[in-house]
């Protein structure tokens, strides 16, 4: 089961990261504990940095320095109009491939008569 939910995790976690950076500014590991709050606790600050860094440079996201009374400054990541743009398609793209996956485990056939795509051979004896 990880196996699998890592797999689909991967295709998804850069969608997820900048819909919590939507919701408000975060740190890193803010983000974890928010996306392990969620159900998604198999994510680690480790895993979620580089595709952080990978956001910033294609200018989805900016990253600031915030002074910490716990130590060093912590950087926290705020979504731009281009990160708003991104997670809007994203979005929309997850949405269309979750309800075709919905509908195709629940059995549900998009307008088309299987019975003529797939003839049953008749086995009636003759």
């Amino acid at each position: 089961m990880e196996a699998r939910s890592t797999q689909l995790l991967r295709g998804t976690l850069d969608m997820c990261l900048l819909a919590i950076i939507a919701q408000r500014p975060c740190y890193g590991y803010e983000m974890v504990q928010r996306l392990a709050q969620q159900g998604l606790a198999l994510v680690s600050e480790g895993s979620i940095y580089p595709l952080l860094s990978r956001l910033q440079q294609r200018g989805s996201i900016e990253g600031y320095a915030v002074p910490s009374t716990d130590g060093p400054p912590r950087k926290y990541y705020r979504l731009t109009l281009t990160g708003a743009a991104q997670l809007a398609e994203w979005q929309a793209e997850w949405d269309s491939f979750a309800q075709a996956v919905s509908q195709i485990l629940k059995g549900v056939h998009a307008d088309v008569d299987h019975r003529s795509a797939h003839p049953q051979p008749d086995l009636r004896p003759q």
